[in-house]
């Protein structure tokens, strides 16, 4: 892999560990995104990768329009940048059920929708949104496999869309569905995965359907799945993939799903702060630097391909490679991070790259559980 788009020149004035983020690089994945599905309407991108206002405009500056996101956070954060149609993909309770209520009375003019799984929770909504003289529409969330949220389609499942279409203060948005289980390397063994459950879910849909209820709109999906079902949208106009994460790309997606050809994006920089043994390093790469919910590699080094993790605590990682002996302490290195989600949540603003040096920075707006809502 090619790193000399990496290349910064003013490294040296750059503080570590730092996230550097590529907008030309952005713009081109989600130029690759809509080209997989042929319109930008067909497309409604995860937020939560990026967490930036900025990068929502480079989108809604190609026609994506239509955002999904985890947070309300995220949503009035989305909100603010121009999106106009947002799912909140997180069933709403407690205190998010008024705060979602006054996110659509700040933003009368973006539709916002969210999803449900439980009775209980619809009531609850359906009722506050009664009091409010409101309406909230729900797509019911459907488990194809993933066992993390989601109802599995059959009668409780439609009996509750039936819900979701006939109460007062609610609207059936439709039906939301996430595989991200399935992450076979082989694209041929993820879609034949993968089609097992779109069967059942196009079978519901079209017993719904035959009700008749309305079925607006399928959410369906995520990042290692997008090349399965986007070539779905071209003949079912309801259908709207998801995928996040190839806005900025990751190490493991790119190694785990190689059939995905987007361009990292995003990467850490980091410095050697010690040089504990004679072949190992002592990086500024902690775990409040990059995301360390997974095994090791947490993060590959382009430049050391032979690097491996020894140690990681919450400021420093310690890797060891037979070349140790060419980095002195103070030397920069940049790392790709295994998994970009979290990472860029660690990280209360990044660096923008633009012809090898810093232009700005950006505030990571909406890794902040509240803005003002």
């Amino acid at each position: 892999m090619s790193t000399a788009w990496m290349k910064l020149n003013d490294e040296s004035t750059t503080p570590s560990p730092a996230l550097l983020v590529y907008p030309d690089r952005i713009e081109e994945n989600l130029r690759r995104m809509i080209a997989r599905v042929g319109h930008p309407g067909r497309l409604r991108p995860h937020l939560k990768t990026h967490k930036l206002p900025q990068v929502i405009a480079l989108q809604v500056a190609l026609g994506l329009t239509k955002a999904k996101c985890a947070t309300l956070a995220e949503a009035e954060m989305g909100a603010r940048a121009g999106a106009t149609d947002i799912l909140i993909a997180a069933q709403l309770v407690g205190p998010n059920v008024p705060r979602f209520l006054a996110l659509q009375r700040a933003f009368p003019a973006v539709a916002f929708s969210t999803i449900a799984d439980d009775p209980g929770a619809v009531t609850a909504l359906a009722s506050a949104a009664q009091a409010a003289g409101t309406t909230v529409e729900i797509l019911l969330d459907l488990d194809v496999g993933m066992a993390r949220t989601g109802i599995a389609p059959g009668p409780a499942a439609a009996a509750l869309y039936r819900t979701l279409a006939t109460t007062p203060g609610l609207r059936a948005g439709g039906l939301h569905a996430y595989d991200g289980h399935l992450r076979q390397p082989l694209l041929a063994e993820r879609s034949a995965a993968a089609a097992d459950g779109m069967a059942r879910v196009e079978a519901f849909r079209a017993a719904l359907l035959a009700q008749p209820l309305p079925v607006p709109r399928l959410v369906y999906g995520g990042t290692p799945t997008f090349p399965v079902h986007a070539p779905r949208t071209a003949h079912d106009a309801t259908l709207e993939c998801s995928p996040g994460t190839c806005v900025l790309w990751d190490a493991g997606y790119a190694t785990g799903v190689p059939d995905l050809d987007f361009l990292h994006a995003a990467v850490l920089l980091t410095r050697v702060i010690s040089r504990p043994g004679a072949n190992r390093l002592c990086l500024d790469l902690g775990h409040k630097s990059v995301a360390s919910e997974m095994p090791h590699p947490r993060a590959l080094f382009p430049s050391l391909p032979d690097a491996r993790a020894v140690t990681h605590s919450e400021e420093h990682l310690v890797i060891e490679t037979a070349r140790a002996a060419e980095f002195p302490v103070g030397s920069a290195l940049c790392a790709l991070p295994w998994h970009i989600c979290p990472t860029v949540a660690l990280h209360d603003r990044v660096h923008v790259v633009r012809a090898g040096r810093i232009s700005e920075e950006w505030t990571v707006t909406a890794r902040a559980r509240r803005l003002t809502l």
